[in-house]
């Protein structure tokens, strides 16, 4: 089965970028055919539609979730990826939908979304909040899952740019975890199955983005939604959409979490999942910060009172623009011991660095400066 052809087909260019709202998903979503079942089964604080598909006729159940973090929209849009691949008919697709019933939010937190923050309007993390259920977001997931009684749950995040797979120069385009249910981070049959499915999803990736899927951390906090249903006895699996080369609008990313969701679906219905997998689990390699977007090496300093040449490094920051995300590059690190890799990198030459400042670089300042006065780095590139 070429999952990497399939996604081409089944890619859904209504959806795309980093910002996605109620606005971008709604049109799409009421287009669907009648047998995906659409429905308002809530509202957020602003009383924005949190909207649910339903679709499949099959015994196992799966409950996905996805935007809990509103600034986190990799995952969304693989599941419209997988809206247009369960609406064609295809022998898998078909044989999904009979041996499955899934039940879909597309955008847990569309206040959240709109607003472009890891909160939701009440500055609530809805992955904190699964003990006290003070958000209407949160106590409408947890009414959801009562009703619905998965046998499986996939909680869909993004991660950031700084995770490497492991202790290499590898972004984690994609990690995974099965939570732990309890402080001691034991194996039980619940998490094991959770493993089992992880396991196999990684070996799937392994053909497509070899050294680059990682293991996200597993200490215990019941607070976090993944940890709870985890600890409630249902196979709950955490995909954290990351970074791909020179793919900050995750485009690429999407692709490799359609085709581990649909590999899952199939592993699962083939009964894959109740073999001992967890050497294959624990060789994935855990999430390292090891990254900067930009790192810059052997700049000369000279400023009269400072002479030296060193290293510097800039992060972007996401932030919205009317419609669109805009990435700002801001300076992150200064010093010679900068052991983090970049996705870019620079070796300056020792040329000599300039600003419209007071000619050093410093922390938290957009990253935009001169080399030797004649070459410009607007918004940490070098334009000239």
């Amino acid at each position: 089965m070429d999952l990497d052809k399939i996604y081409t087909l089944c890619k859904e260019v209504r959806v795309h970028g980093r910002y996605i709202t109620n606005v971008h998903i709604e049109p799409i979503l009421k287009s669907l055919p009648e047998y995906f079942n659409l429905s308002v089964i809530g509202k957020s604080v602003k009383a924005k539609p949190i909207y649910a598909v339903k679709i499949g006729t099959g015994k196992t159940k799966i409950f996905m979730w996805s935007q809990m973090h509103g600034n986190e929209s990799t995952t969304t849009k693989a599941l419209f990826d997988l809206f247009n691949f369960l609406n064609d008919d295809t022998d898998e697709a078909r044989q999904i939908k009979n041996d499955f019933t899934l039940l879909i939010i597309p955008i847990l937190n569309p206040d959240g979304a709109k607003a472009y923050t890891r909160v939701n309007a009440n500055d609530v993390d809805l992955n904190r909040d699964s003990v006290n259920l003070s958000q209407p977001e949160s106590l409408l997931l947890r009414k959801t899952f009562e009703e619905f009684a998965p046998d499986f749950c996939y909680n869909l995040h993004d991660q950031r740019t700084i995770f490497a797979a492991g202790d290499t120069n590898n972004p984690a385009t994609v990690s995974f975890l099965a939570p732990s249910y309890n402080s001691e981070k034991e194996y039980n049959k619940t998490r094991m199955i959770a493993v089992n499915v992880i396991a196999d999803m990684n070996a799937v990736l392994q053909k497509y983005i070899p050294n680059q899927i990682g293991r996200f951390d597993d200490s215990f906090n019941i607070n976090c939604i993944g940890d709870m249903f985890q600890s409630l006895g249902v196979p709950t699996i955490l995909f954290e959409a990351g970074h791909f080369q020179e793919d900050y609008e995750r485009e690429e990313t999407r692709k490799f979490i359609f085709i581990s969701i649909i590999s899952s679906l199939l592993n699962i219905k083939n009964n894959n999942i109740f073999d001992n997998k967890l050497n294959d689990y624990l060789k994935i390699p855990q999430n390292k910060v090891n990254f900067y977007d930009i790192v810059y090496k052997k700049v000369k300093i000279n400023n009269g009172s400072l002479k030296i040449i060193t290293n510097f490094a800039a992060h972007y920051k996401e932030v919205l623009v009317g419609e669109n995300i805009v990435f700002e590059a801001n300076i992150a690190e200064i010093g010679d011991d900068i052991n983090k890799f970049g996705h870019l990198e620079y070796d300056c030459e020792g040329l000599e660095y300039s600003d419209n400042f007071n000619n050093i670089p410093e922390i938290d300042r957009k990253a935009d400066f001169y080399l030797n006065k004649n070459k410009k780095f607007v918004n940490g590139l070098n334009k000239m």
